[in-house]
């Protein structure tokens, strides 16, 4: 059995302890083509990837996966990529909001959509700061063509995934008190903290594919 298969089966068993829902993403950010492949062939089928030019080069019609995009994304590459993903993970201004809707309305589907919380206030990170989402949310505009299902976050990293918990429980307390169903939160260090503080989707590069190129 290859490394990967391996890995991705004791993620999943980890998984399967808990009896909600739960969606393993393969992050594949710098991960080669073949890596992927080999993660499809041992039955993963969602994945994430950060850039768009990224995206575009590993996206390929007719596979039969589910891609997620969860970087940050610029407006004018919105329209590359509307029509291959299944979410957007990243959503972090109404501009870019109206953009999706823009795009999406288009081409006449629904796309989800997840807003990223910036759940440790980080200057450098990209995200709405914890105090402004119930606001933000109330400035999206209704649209037909998005769902909004749930919100994203990165926490500070810490060398001790303990020290994640607060970040998680943080958002996860703003999850419940926004009313949204999923919360895409936790990575190869730290995705078990997530696990047991409520993550429905966790975003996994390195623990599944080994280190990146």
């Amino acid at each position: 059995m290859s490394d990967i298969k391996k890995n991705i089966e004791t993620i999943q068993n980890i998984i399967s302890e808990y009896k909600r829902p739960i969606t393993l993403i393969g992050v594949t950010k710098n991960q080669p083509l073949e890596k992927i492949k080999e993660a499809m062939d041992a039955g993963l089928t969602h994945f994430g990837e950060n850039y768009a030019q990224e995206f575009l080069e590993k996206w390929k019609p007719g596979d039969d996966i589910q891609w997620h995009f969860i970087g940050h994304l610029q407006t004018n590459k919105v329209k590359y990529i509307i029509d291959k993903v299944a979410s957007i993970q990243s959503v972090d201004s109404l501009k870019l909001f109206q953009t999706i809707h823009k795009e999406v309305q288009k081409i006449n589907r629904v796309i989800s959509v997840f807003i990223e919380v910036n759940i440790g206030e980080e200057p450098s990170k990209s995200g709405v700061l914890p105090q402004n989402l119930s606001s933000f949310l109330t400035t999206l505009p209704k649209s037909p063509y998005i769902e909004v299902v749930g919100l994203m976050t990165i926490p500070p990293h810490q060398e001790d995934p303990e020290k994640m918990r607060p970040y998680f429980k943080k958002i996860a307390a703003l999850q419940k008190e926004t009313q949204l169903k999923e919360l895409s939160m936790g990575m190869s260090h730290d995705f078990k903290i997530a696990l047991e503080e409520g993550a429905t989707y966790i975003r996994i590069g390195e623990a599944i594919f080994g280190k990146r190129l």
